[in-house]
């Protein structure tokens, strides 16, 4: 176990959507705001960033940025919760982050990529592939000039990497959970104390998802998501992993926020 591994949650704002959009034919028009979380893990070797939020032009003029998305998503963003501006606000230099791990690369995942000047960008090589041709009804939620960046890419290959050890010491592993989008990763992080926490990201938004009883309001695959929510499930049964939701409103306030942390 590597010593001074610390997770921080960390928030980049919220987004005013409604039920609908989140858990697939509920709650028509009701309202629904959702956390809109990211992760800074710090790891002797190097930090590692866990997904980015929404890019900072999002918090100067959203609909410049995103189109009509806003919508259906309206994002409540400041710059304050930009990632470089919240991972500088822990005292934690960009230039020390060394891999910046992307659950998929939907606009509000992504606003990390480009900013981190000495990492590497992991990633699902068939998400990358799919954000640039991406099918008509997933076409919005993914913004060109987020990710089409001249970055160094790490790319997973689905199953045949699935359990990624990122510095082969056990802390940090990718879990391949498609679905969602065609390539979701999420994170299992092993700390001291707190023993093993599952990321889900969007493998499973909310506790509705993890019950099997909702599927996301925006699915690639909704055979997928159901295997993959299997996939977490057997995970954390198997490691007593604490489960973390991807944008649960009411799940999400029962964590600590960065400047505390986990270890």
């Amino acid at each position: 176990m590597a010593e001074d591994l610390r997770l921080y949650f960390l928030e980049g704002g919220s987004l005013k959507t409604q039920v609908q959009f989140i858990k697939m034919n509920q709650g028509l028009g009701d309202p629904y705001e959702i956390p809109v979380p990211y992760f800074l893990i710090t790891h002797p070797r190097g930090n590692v960033l866990y997904d980015g939020g929404n890019a900072l032009e999002v918090a100067r003029d959203a609909r410049g940025h995103w189109g009509a998305v806003v919508d259906a998503y309206e994002p409540v963003m400041s710059e304050d919760d930009f990632v470089v501006n919240r991972v500088q606000s822990l005292d934690v230099d960009p230039a020390s982050v060394r891999y910046v791990v992307q659950s998929h690369l939907h606009l509000d995942h992504s606003g990390a990529i480009g900013h981190f000047p000495n990492a590497e960008y992991v990633v699902q090589r068939r998400e990358l592939e799919y954000a640039y041709t991406p099918d008509w009804f997933q076409k919005p939620a993914y913004i060109r000039p987020d990710f089409d960046r001249d970055v160094e890419w790490l790319f997973l290959d689905g199953e045949h990497d699935d359990g990624y050890d990122l510095f082969g010491d056990g802390t940090i592993k990718t879990l391949f959970t498609p679905g969602h989008a065609p390539g979701h990763t999420s994170l299992v992080v092993t700390l001291e104390e707190a023993g093993p926490m599952m990321l889900t990201a969007d493998a499973c938004y909310t506790m509705d998802h993890y019950n099997n009883a909702a599927l996301p309001g925006l699915v690639h695959s909704a055979a997928d998501v159901a295997d993959s929510v299997r996939k977490v499930r057997r995970t954390v049964d198997a490691l007593g992993a604490t489960l973390v939701t991807g944008h649960d409103p009411e799940e999400w306030p029962k964590f600590k926020k960065a400047p505390d942390y986990y270890a």
